[in-house]
């Protein structure tokens, strides 16, 4: 048996998987945000029920390091650099994100100005040495961290990506000089070209650093003593790949989207299974919305992420973070975000959040802001009785009073319009977010069909569907914790990049093959803890341009030697990705490969798809009137998911209730329950 455990805003999901036939065992706890690992706890005691032994590990995700990255509640982080680059990271790449915006805002250094020192030391571009660094310098420095208080040193030299031998020495000192200080060189966590990226990512790791160890080490003990003493923890990292904890506190920022990348894989599985390559991950919480396009069967990756943006779609208003992450766009709009009326008079919806304390004012927990799910209650869409199988009750009264006090009586709208305006705009929002991040990624979002769970993604899938004007809706036996179940599809893994520009032309195959051997070597050792060596694979990419081009596009590369025999079928994988994106390529122009990227990983975990269950009886619970487009409330039949089985069919307008979740289909749609339980929804006629 096998444990994922999800940590969200609102909830914390557990599940625990029965490889031998496929079994599932579910749990969904209000999150704890003071002691996360309180949740989790309370969890696992609601799954394991005298399996404890049987379990093998526990693969967990979280969004602590973000959120103490947002809240800035990291170490008192110092930053040494080459004489000359002390303010490298507050310049960043001199560029305006908004022209027009003269309140523009960046986000607070992670290292104040005072915190950032100096040292005389010069790697020239080519990787060879000018001015070797001064020990009694470096000494110097450690005394001032000291005398300051510092907790936490980031060290980040010129070029250093090239040749990290100075970056290892201040090291030594500094580990010398400064027993116990956390401490990250920029060449051991992001040895890339662009010095601004690079300083950032090492700042944001170390800050984080001693919060990820406090937090993994005390959740790892609590672990063991809750199921067993060789029960494993892993940690879901942001490219999908799952570290051990004691690897993941030598790096946490890997950790930076742990969470959102366990729902992708989970789309990505369960496509696979329905034989779709294509898909359209649509994961709706109670804090926030993530959509990630699924292409032949993998979710897309990047190479590098923003932490704290100031501005949600605002590319630069953010820290960047050279860490591989899969490829979503994350709006702050879930169940629990609180609808306003801002200052011209217009209704808005998120980011802010409600979370789980106090949550929406339905919970009745000192919630006094209308969020989404006030609104969907108010609409019929959400059984108050019924609320994660009748654990909670809702509060209808209250919610219906805030939002008439908050929205309609403010707006001139009665109270189901008010909520029916709060749905709708929390649809448009989702919607348009899809939209876009499909369009950067040159991909025709209509002729993608919607995974779609979170506990509020069923409730506002088919709208937001029929914004988008999607084929169809697949709809996941147990939608609300599939994001922990994400994580036990997810295999180990650990990426690897090196920064060596080499021109196509002229390029050194010899120290190319060379450099992604030694990469490939360290992802044998790194992953030797947990797997055998004949179950370790490789992918391989590289980070591509057209010569005097700024930025870089990922291109896979073929396997084995490279030589000048591979030039073109390199170039050709290169173009096809580059008209991809932006639909033309640009003839006789020379090509430069600037990084080079190795993903070592372990095998898939062969997660079964739940079995459709045969028919218990009739799955009709009634009925209950719930707001139409259009047409008000009308009364529409309401489904027990537990009784549905596999073949059967129905029509919508309908809703089909399980316990972590509520589907509904608030129009028009061929409704049918598939042999693996998912509820798939055909939109094609009404398109």
């Amino acid at each position: 048996m096998r444990i994922g455990a999800d940590i969200g805003g609102t909830f914390t999901d557990i599940v625990l998987v029965n490889d031998e036939d496929g079994s599932l065992r579910l749990g969904k706890v209000l999150t704890t945000p003071a002691r996360p690992d309180d949740a989790v706890i309370a969890g696992l005691q609601e799954v394991v029920d005298g399996a404890a032994e049987q379990v093998e590990h526990l693969v967990h995700g979280t969004t602590l390091i973000t959120n103490a990255l947002i809240e800035r509640k990291g170490a008192l982080t110092a930053l040494i650099t080459t004489k000359g680059f002390r303010d490298a990271v507050e310049i960043g790449r001199e560029h305006r994100y908004d022209m027009y915006d003269l309140r523009l805002r960046r986000p607070e250094q992670i290292a104040r100005r005072r915190h950032r020192f100096e040292i005389a030391e010069r790697t020239l571009s080519d990787g060879s040495i000018r001015q070797a660094p001064d020990q009694a310098e470096i000494r110097a420095v450690a005394a001032r961290l000291r005398d300051l208080g510092i907790e936490a040193v980031a060290v980040c030299l010129i070029n250093s990506y090239l040749n990290p031998t100075h970056e290892r020495q201040v090291g030594e000192v500094l580990r010398r000089e400064l027993p116990g200080l956390p401490i990250t060189l920029s060449s051991d966590i992001a040895p890339e070209i662009r010095e601004f990226e690079r300083s950032s990512t090492a700042l944001c790791n170390v800050y984080v650093k001693k919060i990820a160890e406090q937090y993994l080490g005390r959740l790892e003990a609590r672990t063991q003593e809750a199921l067993h003493a060789d029960a494993r923890l892993f940690v879901m990292q942001s490219n999908g790949g799952l570290l051990t904890a004691g690897q993941a506190v030598e790096a946490p920022i890997r950790l930076v989207e742990s969470g959102p990348a366990a729902g992708a894989l989970a789309a990505a599985h369960y496509g696979a299974g329905l034989g779709l390559e294509d898909v359209l991950s649509f994961d709706m919480g109670g804090t926030t919305a993530k959509a990630c396009l699924i292409v032949d069967g993998e979710p897309l990756l990047a190479p590098e992420f923003e932490v704290d943006r100031q501005y949600q779609f605002k590319k630069g208003s953010g820290l960047p973070v050279k860490v591989p992450v899969i490829e979503m766009i994350e709006i702050g709009t879930g169940g629990g975000s609180i609808a306003r009326i801002d200052s011209l008079g217009r209704l808005k919806v998120g980011p802010q959040s409600a979370g789980s304390v106090p949550g929406p004012v339905c919970y009745g927990a000192g919630g006094h802001q209308p969020t989404v799910t006030d609104a969907d209650l108010l609409l019929g869409y959400l059984n108050p009785d019924f609320f994660l199988g009748g654990d909670m009750t809702l509060d209808r009264a209250s919610a219906e009073a805030a939002v008439a006090g908050k929205i309609g009586e403010p707006l001139g709208l009665g109270v189901l319009d008010a909520a029916w305006g709060i749905h709708q705009l929390a649809n448009e929002s989702m919607a348009s977010a899809a939209r876009i991040h499909a369009i950067e990624r040159g991909r025709e979002i209509s002729r993608f069909p919607m995974f779609a769970f979170g506990g509020a993604g069923p409730v506002h899938a088919y709208g937001v569907a029929r914004i988008l004007q999607l084929p169809r809706i697949v709809y996941p036996f147990a939608a609300g914790v599939m994001s922990a179940i994400g994580f036990l599809t997810a295999p180990l893994a650990f990426d690897f990049v090196r920064s060596h520009p080499v021109r196509m032309e002229s390029a050194d195959w010899s120290s190319v093959n060379a450099l992604l051997a030694e990469m490939e070597d360290e992802g044998r050792a790194r992953l030797a803890e947990a797997i055998s060596e004949a179950r370790i694979g490789f992918r391989r990419t590289a980070d591509m341009r057209y010569r005097k081009q700024g930025f870089d596009i990922s291109v896979p590369m073929p396997e084995g030697p490279l030589g000048p025999e591979s030039v073109p079928v390199i170039v050709a994988a290169f173009e096809r990705v580059y008209e991809q994106l932006y639909g033309h390529t640009i003839p006789d122009t020379p090509i430069d490969i600037m990084s080079w990227r190795v993903l070592a990983s372990g095998p898939k975990p062969d997660l079964k798809l739940p079995e459709g269950a045969a028919s218990h009886g009739d799955a009709r619970k009634g009925a209950r009137r719930i707001h139409l487009p259009g047409e008000g409330l009308v009364g529409v039949p309401v489904y027990d998911r537990y009784l549905l089985a596999a073949g059967e069919r129905l029509e919508g307008p309908a809703i089909v209730e399980e316990r972590e979740s509520t589907v509904v289909i608030n129009g028009p749609g061929e409704i049918r329950v598939d042999d693996h339980r998912n509820l798939i929804v055909d939109l094609e006629a009404i398109r």
